[in-house]
């Protein structure tokens, strides 16, 4: 079946997270990507079941993206800030997805497991489309990590350190050969504030181990310049009857720490890329890293030229007021890790 047919049977159903419409969208996907490669290229069935996998996420995001749709329209008095974009497959740049999801799956980044890979939708108002970026998680992060390592670790620790508790770095030294440290909570119900964290690479020459520490400054320095108050904590703005109105949150202040801190300890800096087995789909994946950053940032610049702030609904992902921000801006912030609210 031609590509556009195919593609055209997807959009014009509303296809429920089910065998068929998962396979479906299995030979839309192949169908697109080998239209825009020469050669073509065949998938393992394993592949095949990880984008099985994809299209029952992202059919989940939708539903749930769209019902957040439908309820912050109704809470808004005038509707001058309504989305009238559904949130469904009809509506999606299959196009740019299918090319996501081969490269993805064939690195072995499953949807279906818990934090390696994420579907963030943005907004793209110059196509009057949803583009679908696929973010990893930090279990998808330690996967890559481990997958291209030129010395794969044994074992990867990362905790934060809070006030109370006691944290003694033994770095490497002419008499200490393996770098180590010490590390107590004191006071596992009352810690104190987050004034840090570490991670402790292991491998299994001990000699090689590794301690990377991270001060809360060196956290806070990779914090976005605009970070969600829903997930960072601060004033969160929302609507309420139809009004804006200012809450403050708590927030995922600890969560996000850590999560930070596991991107550095899993970058190419602290546990080495082997140049041999970087491959297509790697490369791939980084570029993609690098344009959901340019969606980010296009966020950024409208705020900051705008001397206003960006309401965006972290449950839709909608800009309360799109006139602020540029064509393909719109998206949610990417979703802390773990399975919070």
């Amino acid at each position: 079946m031609p590509t556009a047919t195919k593609e055209a049977s997807l959009r014009t159903q509303e296809p429920p997270p089910q065998a068929n419409a998962s396979e479906r969208f299995t030979d839309m996907v192949m169908t697109e990507f080998n239209g825009n490669i020469s050669g073509g290229l065949e998938i393992t069935d394993y592949q095949r079941q990880l984008i099985q996998g994809y299209f029952i996420g992202i059919d989940r995001m939708l539903h749930t993206q769209e019902d957040n749709r439908l309820r912050k329209n109704a809470g808004n008095s005038d509707h001058k800030y309504d989305n009238d974009l559904p949130y469904d497959w009809r509506n999606v740049n299959l196009r740019d997805l299918a090319l996501d999801v081969v490269h993805f799956a064939r690195m072995g980044l499953d949807m279906m497991q818990k934090n390696h890979v994420s579907p963030i939708p943005f907004k793209n108002n110059k196509n009057n489309q949803y583009d679908i970026n696929l973010m990893t998680g930090y279990a998808g992060i330690e996967y890559i990590a481990t997958k291209y390592a030129l010395d794969p670790p044994v074992s990867v620790t990362v905790e934060l350190v809070y006030s109370t508790d006691t944290f003694r770095p033994l770095k490497k030294s002419h008499t200490n050969r393996v770098e180590n440290y010490e590390f107590e909570i004191i006071n596992p119900f009352n810690r104190g504030e987050i004034i840090g964290g570490f991670g402790y690479i292991e491998y299994d020459d001990p000699v090689k181990n590794t301690l990377v520490i991270m001060t809360k400054a060196d956290i806070e320095k990779r914090k976005p310049q605009y970070a969600s108050a829903e997930f960072w904590g601060g004033v969160k703005k929302t609507w309420e009857n139809g009004r804006k109105v200012e809450v403050e949150t708590d927030g995922w202040y600890p969560e996000m720490c850590l999560k930070t801190i596991k991107r550095e300890v899993y970058g190419g800096k602290h546990i080495p890329r082997d140049p041999k087995k970087i491959d297509d789909n790697y490369q791939y994946m980084k570029m993609r890293e690098a344009r959901i950053a340019e969606f980010q940032a296009q966020d950024e610049i409208a705020e900051n030229a705008n001397k206003a702030t960006l309401i965006i609904d972290t449950g839709t992902g909608e800009v309360t007021d799109p006139k602020q921000i540029s064509e393909t801006s719109g998206a949610a912030p990417p979703p802390p890790d773990d399975d919070l609210p």
